[in-house]
């Protein structure tokens, strides 16, 4: 069986990416398509050696610094993948990776990360970060989000089966393609090393982030600054917002910038607290603090929703708040604190377990195999 793997645009290595590598292992003989590859080479790994096919936007002029400015050009461009001569079809997408052209004899499976949201509940957004004042390039922005709201849609009519992230987005493909999915959550890497107790915790909550608005940590500061000034917060990351938070923040929260692998993953062991205020499609940064043993205070909207409190009765892994302001989230870390002893790092573990990437291979391949019988046998 001949495979395609059509990925949107791979410039970084994150979380779509990480799903992306699984695939690749299932089907490690799989061609890769994707709109542009910039991936540096030291950071090709989870690509497996393998050659990536592009479009003719890799080519474009600032495409490396600037791909997501040809946008509009990108419809045209997935389009122009010659698919033909592949069996199995599958989508990497949140953006155009679904629009691929597939024929009658095709299975075309999409892994869906979210509807494209620059065409709809982010429209608005999109349009003012620019500017709230009628101009017309404001106008030709609202025409051309049209138009790829309009592609958008057309497009998802090509694909056979929709796999969802979670049940938010299950939902939200539902209210944008009208079709049904299926829920697999995507993988998420696990350590499995040596829990650290309670006893040998240290005394502070922890965040860890790329510094760009929607990840709220703004909030998070001025949760800890104004309601919770006795409790320390460190932040790892950064990002676009840097300064402007560090100018934020008081002397009970410190910022540990860019971090390596092993200063991470001491840090999130030891803490007795992450603290997670995003609102996500799905979510593995609190996962992965979970499967470290250390329990998550986050915002109980999207993909938190699944991922975060008491699953099957094996104990309490963290805590949700359900109003987007500091004082809502402080009340949660205070509820937290009163209540400790609920929570347990074995807990923590065994909810993270869940989403191991042993587990996202398995559901993946049993369900593609099944729509593969079916496809045969109709």
């Amino acid at each position: 069986m001949r495979v395609a793997i059509v990925h949107d645009w791979l410039t970084v290595y994150s979380g779509a990416e990480r799903v992306l590598e699984q695939m690749i292992q299932i089907y490690p003989d799989c061609d890769v398509f994707s709109t542009v590859d910039f991936i540096p080479k030291k950071q090709r790994d989870f690509l497996k050696g393998k050659s990536t096919n592009v479009t003719f936007i890799q080519s474009l002029p600032f495409a490396k610094k600037f791909y997501r400015s040809y946008l509009p050009l990108m419809p045209l461009a997935i389009e122009q993948l010659d698919l033909s001569r592949y069996d199995l079809i599958i989508s990497s997408s949140h953006a155009v990776a679904k629009g691929v052209i597939s024929g009658p004899d095709q299975l075309h499976i999409c892994m869906c990360y979210s509807p494209m949201r620059y065409a709809w509940d982010l429209k608005f957004q999109y349009l003012n970060s620019n500017s709230k004042k009628i101009s017309l390039k404001r106008l030709l922005q609202a025409y051309f989000l049209h138009r790829l709201k309009q592609w958008d849609f057309i497009s998802s009519q090509g694909v056979d089966q929709f796999i969802a992230i979670s049940r938010f987005i299950n939902r939200r493909i539902q209210k944008c393609y009208r079709r049904d999915s299926v829920v697999i959550y995507p993988p998420v890497k696990l350590l499995n090393l040596k829990l650290i107790e309670k006893s040998e915790r240290r005394d502070y909550f922890i965040t860890h982030s790329r510094f760009v608005p929607y990840k709220k940590i703004d909030l998070i500061i001025e949760a800890f600054n104004n309601y919770l000034p006795n409790e320390k917060l460190k932040i790892i990351g950064s990002g676009p917002e840097e300064s402007k938070l560090k100018k934020l923040a008081n002397d009970n929260i410190e910022f540990l910038g860019f971090v390596n692998d092993e200063v991470l993953t001491d840090e999130l062991s030891h803490a007795k607290g992450y603290i997670f205020a995003a609102e996500e499609d799905f979510g593995i940064a609190p996962l992965e603090a979970q499967g470290l043993g250390t329990p998550v205070i986050a915002y109980g909207k999207g993909g938190s929703l699944e991922t975060i409190g008491d699953f099957a009765g094996e104990g309490k892994c963290g805590i949700l708040f359900y109003e987007h302001t500091a004082i809502s989230l402080a009340a949660a870390v205070k509820e937290f604190i009163a209540t400790i002893d609920e929570f347990t790092p074995q807990a923590c573990r065994n909810n993270a377990n869940r989403f191991s990437e042993k587990n996202f291979q398995n559901k993946f391949k049993t369900y593609i195999d099944k729509k593969i019988n079916l496809s045969i046998t109709s």
